[in-house]
């Protein structure tokens, strides 16, 4: 059976394990992002303990994907929730040192533009420093999301389901259109994805400040 055949005849089964894939890289890079942003916020204010912090989010990010799902498996069990766990970490570095690059490098000139008009410390990080810093913010979203599109795959070696299914089962029955079925989506969905949200960064930045250089 040629490959098209294969994806004709198994057509429902690899939109359900794409739908799968998007939901599982949807969901931890928004746990994420929801982790990362405000942590990067807080250590822009209290740099002494950026060094610490990003460390121990950069020595996560090293441990190979394999460890960390077995770690999870056993404290969590099999399914979708030890999957995002492990994910959801893998999505915070990216996300937090670029949300604190972008914050730390804004010009003083700006920040000190906003304190002579009466600015409160509050509204010169939400009106001057975060839209200044957007576009490191979401690129580093941008870095997550692609890196999490791929480490999903490996979800599927305990039980949490999405395209990795496909592709174990593919390595199990040696089987290249169950491989490609998982592989060929995944590496569109990862170019689909970087190019969306770089489409989003454009539209979110405010024209004025497209040219700014943080």
């Amino acid at each position: 059976m040629n490959f098209l055949d294969f994806i004709a005849g198994n057509y429902i089964d690899i939109q359900l394990s794409l739908l799968r894939h998007i939901e599982l890289v949807g969901i931890s890079v928004l746990i994420g992002m929801m982790i990362a942003i405000p942590v990067g916020i807080f250590l822009s204010r209290h740099k002494r303990m950026s060094g610490p912090v990003l460390a121990v989010a950069g020595t996560i990010q090293t441990i190979p994907g394999l460890v960390m799902l077995g770690f999870a498996l056993i404290l969590f069990g099999i399914g979708r929730l030890p999957a995002l766990v492990v994910l959801s970490l893998y999505a915070i570095l990216p996300i937090l040192h670029n949300t604190f690059t972008g914050i730390t490098q804004v010009d003083q000139s700006y920040i000190e533009a906003g304190r002579g008009i009466g600015m409160t410390s509050r509204q010169i990080l939400y009106k001057v420093e975060l839209p200044l810093a957007m576009s490191s913010i979401i690129s580093g979203i941008r870095i997550s999301t692609v890196y999490i599109v791929s480490w999903s795959t490996l979800a599927g070696l305990i039980g949490a389901g999405g395209l990795g299914d496909l592709i174990w089962t593919g390595l199990s029955s040696y089987n290249s259109n169950y491989i490609l079925a998982g592989a060929v989506p995944s590496a569109i969905l990862a170019f689909a994805f970087s190019g969306l949200i770089g489409l989003l960064q454009r539209m979110l930045m405010p024209r004025g400040l497209r040219g700014v250089r943080v």
